[in-house]
Formats: structure tokens, C-alpha cells, sequence
């Protein structure tokens, strides 16, 4: 029996990745983030200590899970690759995401495909000068939630679930050739679990190269009470959607053991392959306050400055007299007493 590897939860979400029953490396990888506007001063007239990242709130939340494929750990490596470049570029490309409106959307969404056609130059790179890496290749899906809209970016067969009001629908299409025969009517939609080609994928970053990447974007209105769910197919091909639907129901705000309970499922119907699974609660921002910590020049205590999430007070504002300094933004829940 595979031991999972420990869970990463956040205050509405959980991710867990298991080797399985079968394989011998855990060439899947999953990503739980919140995108922050932040600012790092280097240089500056106020009294604030240099190079001291200042943070604001949370503008929106990031899921990601990419399924690895090849032999020498290739698709680990596959896998690594994709997640490290999707980092680096989010970070580069972080305007996008922080002000994200209707208008632009369409911007926004040749931003997001863009970004997965580039990690998959990525791997095709890597892969060109190592044989050992030759054909490398992964699925990967990523969910980007900015209440109320959840934008879905994929390529592969790894799967993102709505789950609401009892019912779980799957909002991405498998990329394999099994699909394709059942879009076409060479294949009967009950066949297709079953088919042959059902684990033969057409569209994945990296692979053989021979055609160009294609990105596929969902765009979801969300509301209160509507639960999330990323997984690879180490995961789906076990459990139809009225078992997730159920499992997620029955586990309400246990997102940890939601999680657990999914993956042993999946490792009691066989664990032929890796499972990964994220599980998340989109929540509407709350309508409060946040605070700036200050610690005084001499030392002395902490002081807190509490300011609203439309406060568009410029940062000299919210610095007093007596030469405190900020230390951190952070939510007021997170703060001292």
C-alpha cells in the first residue's frame, strides 16, 4: 500500500499527490498559490528598512496539476519544467492578474494560452539535446479564481470538476484520441473508458512536437457554495463524476480529508498510476479590513495600522510621525491578538 505524500491545505483549499500502487516515481505535481501585489523597496527617502517586501491582499487564487509522461524520470522532469516556467512567467506577467477586467478579458486569455504554448517550447528545448529526455512531455491544467469567474487553461487528460448543488460536471475536455472517436460517432460515449485509445493523448506540452500546442481556455461563473476540483487521470479513470459529486458533498470544508479519502479510492481500484487531486472552496472576498505592521525605529513594540480593501491611501499616508517602519502586510486575522 503507498503511503500519500503530506497534504498542502490553505485556509480554503487542499492538494495531495500519492505514488500509487504501481509505479515507482511520482512524476505528478500540483500547485496551491495566491497572487499578491507586493512591493520590494530598494531605495527611498521614508523611513522604511530597504529591501523589506511590503505585501497587500490576495487578488486571486491559483491551482495547477500536471501529469508527467516518459521513461529515465523524463516526465518527472516534464512536469517540473512546466510548473517552473508557469512560476516564473505568472511573476513576469503579474498586471494581468491583478487587474484583470471584463474588457481585457480577451487579452487575459491570449495571455493564459500563451502561456502554455511557451512551456511547451520549454520541454520541446530541454528535451532536444539529452535522448534520455527525447518525447518527454505533460498534461497540465490550470485554474486561475478571481471571484466570481474561474478561467481554466489545459492541455491533456488531466481533468478540473465544478462541483454544486450535488452534481459534478467536468469543465475540461480530454485531450486523448478516445475523445475524439466518441466527438466524431466512432465511438460510443460508454465505450470510451474502456477504449484502447482512451490513454493515447493528442495534445499535451513537450511530447513528440510534430504539431503546435493547443490551449484550451473555460471561462466559469462561479457562486457561494460551488467546490473546485483539479486531478490527474490516475484519479478520474477511477471514479465517475456521481462518486466525486458524493465524496465532495459528504466532506463539506474537510478539504484534507476529501483529499485522502479520494486518493484511497482511487489506490483500492487499482493505483495503476500517480493520483494527485486539489480540492477548493472559492470564497467571494470578504468585505473588511486589512493591516500594515509597524515596528518603531527604537524597537519598541508593534503598532498596527488598519486600512480598507478600497483604501487608495498612498503609502506616506499610512507611515507615521515617529518614524515606524512597515514590517508586513497580512489579512487582520493573521495579526497578534
Amino acid at each position: 500500500m503507498s503511503v500519500p505524500s503530506p497534504e498542502s491545505c490553505s485556509k480554503n483549499a487542499c492538494g495531495l499527490t500519492d505514488i500509487g500502487r504501481r509505479r515507482t516515481e511520482n512524476q505528478d505535481q500540483f500547485l496551491i498559490a495566491e497572487l499578491r501585489k507586493s512591493m520590494l523597496v530598494h531605495s527611498t527617502s521614508l523611513p522604511v528598512d530597504d529591501d523589506v517586501p511590503l505585501f497587500g491582499s490576495a487578488r486571486g487564487q491559483l491551482l495547477i496539476v500536471a501529469d508527467g509522461m516518459g521513461g529515465h524520470a523524463a516526465g518527472r522532469r516534464a512536469s517540473c519544467v512546466a510548473m517552473d516556467h508557469l512560476i516564473t512567467e505568472l511573476l513576469n506577467r503579474m498586471h494581468w492578474f491583478l487587474h484583470l477586467e471584463r474588457d481585457h478579458e480577451d487579452d487575459f486569455i491570449d495571455s493564459l494560452k500563451d502561456l502554455l504554448r511557451q512551456a511547451h517550447a520549454r520541454i520541446l528545448s530541454e528535451a532536444e539535446g539529452d535522448d534520455t529526455q527525447r518525447g518527454m512531455g505533460t498534461t497540465l491544467t490550470l485554474a486561475y479564481i478571481v471571484w466570481p469567474r474561474m478561467y481554466v487553461v489545459h492541455a491533456g487528460d488531466s481533468r478540473c470538476y465544478l462541483i454544486r448543488d450535488g452534481h459534478c460536471e467536468q469543465i475540461t475536455t480530454d485531450h486523448t484520441l478516445a475523445r475524439q472517436l466518441v466527438e466524431s460517432g466512432g465511438l460510443l460515449p460508454e465505450e470510451e473508458e474502456q477504449s484502447r485509445w482512451s490513454n493515447v493523448l493528442w495534445n499535451v506540452l513537450g511530447g513528440s512536437g510534430e504539431q503546435e500546442l493547443i490551449a484550451e481556455v473555460r471561462r466559469t461563473d462561479l457562486v457561494e457554495g460551488d467546490m473546485v476540483l483539479l486531478c490527474s487521470d490516475g484519479l478520474s479513470r477511477y471514479l465517475s463524476t456521481e462518486t466525486l459529486a458524493g465524496v465532495v458533498s459528504e466532506g463539506c470544508s474537510d478539504h484534507r480529508g476529501i483529499c485522502h479519502r479520494l486518493v484511497g479510492l482511487a489506490n483500492a481500484a487499482g493505483g495503476e498510476d500517480n493520483i494527485t487531486v486539489i480540492v477548493c472552496s472559492p470564497e467571494p472576498p470578504k468585505n473588511g479590513k486589512h493591516a500594515m505592521s509597524f515596528r518603531p525605529r527604537d524597537g519598541s513594540g508593534l503598532k498596527v495600522q488598519r486600512f480598507d480593501d478600497d483604501d487608495e491611501s498612498d503609502l506616506s499616508q499610512l507611515l507615521s510621525e515617529d518614524g515606524m517602519m512597515p514590517e508586513d502586510f497580512a489579512d487582520e486575522d493573521t495579526l497578534p491578538g
